[in-house]
């Protein structure tokens, strides 16, 4: 038994900071070179191509951060999609002015929203989006929090996509090696909790079904991620990439 059989959900030590805590900066640095390592911009920009099947109005991402991920993706993106809406949800308000003059010379706009996100999707009854983008959220969920969440995000959007930790032994590995890149405490604590709280097999789809959705794809992305697109369950599949 390895320990990894079932989802581990600790807290973890980054959502009890405050936003400006040096330990909290010092992390969130962190976390971009490890979202660089794990590919999960290029894996995430994959799956838009692969899924949408025109250019978005509008997307919405759950748990944005401090916005790097989605700048990363945007990066990747603006030459085939253009006159976007991202709207960056996320319970902590990091959208600063550079990030703002980034997107815009992408031809993106930003829009940030500083919510609990269950609260914002049970009040924006009318807000509809083309897409819905999550990375290295879900986890911090367990299964009925994500039934509740999936429940209020299905109706606002024809597709939800994330990239989130995989659950497997080298990936835990992988997080205890991370004082050779510098990380902090927060970091390296936090990076092993989520590979416990991380997803493997059909998890998602799974939890997806329970609200009546329809998976498209739950996988393995390399050697750290693990991957889930899911439709509405009104969505016309016919129009979605397979």
């Amino acid at each position: 038994m390895s320990g990894l059989e079932h989802r581990q959900l600790v807290p973890e030590i980054l959502d009890g900071l405050a936003a400006g805590d040096p330990r909290a900066l010092a992390s969130r640095r962190d976390l971009r070179r490890i979202n660089a390592l794990m590919f999960q911009a290029n894996v995430m920009a994959s799956l838009l191509r692969k899924f949408v099947p025109k250019p978005p109005r509008r997307i919405l991402e759950i748990g944005a951060g401090d916005g790097s991920f989605m700048l990363a993706v945007a990066r990747r993106m603006a030459g085939q999609w253009s006159e976007v809406e991202l709207v960056m949800l996320d319970r902590v308000d990091l959208v600063t002015a550079e990030l703002r003059s980034d997107f815009d010379r992408l031809g993106w706009t930003i829009e940030g929203i500083t919510a609990d996100v269950f609260d914002w999707a049970e009040a924006a009854e009318d807000e509809r989006f083309d897409a819905i983008t999550v990375n290295l959220f879900l986890h911090h969920f367990d299964d009925a929090q994500l039934v509740r969440l999936f429940t209020l995000m299905m109706p606002k959007a024809p597709l939800l996509l994330a990239t989130e930790p995989l659950r497997a032994k080298l990936a835990l590995t992988a997080a205890r090696l991370l004082p050779a890149i510098g990380a902090n405490d927060v970091t390296r604590n936090d990076a092993a909790q989520s590979v416990r709280a991380g997803f493997r097999g059909s998890e998602l789809s799974d939890l997806w079904r329970a609200v009546n959705g329809k998976p498209i794809e739950e996988r393995r992305a390399g050697l750290f991620c693990h991957v889930f697109v899911g439709a509405s369950a009104s969505a016309d599949t016919g129009l979605i990439s397979p």
